[in-house]
């Protein structure tokens, strides 16, 4: 395995920075560029990492970092992630999710750096043909966040073709769950993910859960999702650096773990994990969320090993909820 350091991009914020704690865990040496627009220096807990607050799209700075480091490897995680936002301003979603990537990867082919592992999104495949979603779904994105990233996909693609890049795009389902420890965790402003305000909810951050459609093609009438704890993410990044670095082909894969759960199943799962109940509010449903998005990671597990440890519902909502009550109370100073 190479000793060069890893660049690990938008290494401070939620799935980076568990990806970069089990990466420094096993002694490798990284670099963590993240402008700290959504992310924590507080969330990089190994004192081995060196961080450069920065922008992805800055050459500048890019040429000097790679000049210094020769990096073996990239993991790019910086990306905005708001789908509601990125319809009312596409613009910036395209600009720092595809363009400010365009200028990493010419960093990249300048200094002969070759494994790029990129976090993509379930959002690629838009509304599915069939559930569960495998990566023959066609990719037809429903919102400029999803047509963001699948840009990226295809920007990578040709770089594959044109001058030697290998990289492995790794579609996310709904990333769930905090370290096991507590220590660091989920901490977004605004916070839009269902778990955290689940128990934002619980505690009065919020005054209830807000809840859109109970009229789905589903068993309780609410939308399905495939929970997929961050640990198990951050271990799945590892193992598809180890893949590239090895020097395997490109690869394109689902991580989730094949099993959906519903919106009433999540409340009563933290309901299950904090012995309290939720309060909450039912309103219509959102213009363009699907009934049911699962994952097929069958090709994760042929390609990388890979496989989901954590699957009960009541464990992935619980390590947030310790996370909420830990030493930094589900928070991060900046």
């Amino acid at each position: 395995m190479s000793e060069k350091p890893i660049l690990i991009t938008g290494g401070a914020g939620y799935i980076g920075s568990h990806t970069v704690r089990q990466l420094a865990a096993k002694g490798r040496k990284i670099v963590v560029l993240d402008n700290l627009a959504y992310g924590h220096t507080d969330a990089i807990t190994d004192s081995s990492v060196e961080f450069v607050k920065g922008d992805v799209g800055d050459s500048t700075l890019l040429d000097s970092l790679f000049t210094k480091h020769g990096f073996s490897s990239v993991v790019h995680f910086a990306a905005f992630a708001y789908v509601g936002e990125s319809v009312t301003d596409p613009l910036k979603y395209y600009w720092n999710n595809t363009a400010e990537p365009i200028v990493l990867l010419q960093a990249m082919q300048k200094h002969g750096c070759k494994a790029f592992v990129f976090s993509s999104t379930c959002a690629t495949y838009g509304t599915p043909v069939r559930v569960p979603i495998d990566e023959t779904n066609p990719q037809n994105p429903i919102n400029p966040y999803g047509h963001s990233k699948l840009m990226v996909e295809r920007i990578l693609k040709d770089c594959d073709h044109a001058w030697g890049l290998k990289s492995a795009c790794l579609r996310y389902f709904n990333a769930s769950g905090c370290a096991a420890d507590g220590t660091i965790g989920e901490d977004h402003n605004p916070e839009t993910h269902l778990i955290p305000r689940v128990l934002m909810a619980i505690t009065g951050e919020v005054d209830a859960l807000e809840v859109y459609g109970t009229d789905y093609p589903t068993p309780d009438g609410t939308c399905i999702r495939d929970y997929i704890h961050v640990e198990d993410l951050a271990e799945a990044h590892g193992l598809a650096l180890d893949h590239l670095i090895a020097g395997k082909p490109s690869i394109r894969c689902n991580l989730g773990t094949g099993k959906g759960l519903s919106v009433k199943e999540i409340i009563a799962a933290a309901e299950k994990a904090t012995g309290k109940t939720v309060p909450v509010t039912y309103g219509p449903r959102r213009e363009g969320d699907p009934p049911e998005l699962v994952a097929d990671p069958t090709l994760a597990f042929e390609t990388l090993g890979w496989k989901a440890k954590h699957h009960d519902a009541t464990e992935i909502v619980g390590s947030a909820w310790a996370w909420m009550n830990g030493p930094n109370k589900g928070r991060f100073t900046k």
